[in-house]
């Protein structure tokens, strides 16, 4: 049975997203970075799941077969972090930043 990946794209509102952020700094980082990304990746953001804002699209295949999207940059409020994806390569670099969102 093959595994589905859990964090997908959705039809939710990025706006709305970074609007419900009750710390007023880091809904004003969020939505700094979110101009930021957008100008530097020419997409516009996109909610993968409940918490992550992702721009582009960056599909992976492992060598055991397994094969996913995932947006080729992004952030999460939520849990604190930016990542991005190596284009070209399977392995993933995580940055992480701990007082910007």
């Amino acid at each position: 049975m093959k595994a589905e990946n859990k964090t997908v794209p959705t039809n939710n509102s990025v706006s709305k997203f970074i609007d419900a952020i009750p710390d007023e700094g880091r809904k004003q980082d969020c939505r700094v970075l979110l101009e930021m990304m957008e100008s530097m990746t020419g997409e516009g953001g996109v909610m993968w799941g409940d918490a992550i804002v992702g721009f582009g699209l960056y599909h992976y295949v492992y060598a055991t077969g397994r094969e996913g999207d995932m947006p080729k940059v992004g952030f999460s409020p939520a849990e604190g972090r930016f990542f991005s994806s190596e284009t070209g390569s399977n392995a993933l670099s995580f940055l992480w930043i701990r007082k910007l969102c």
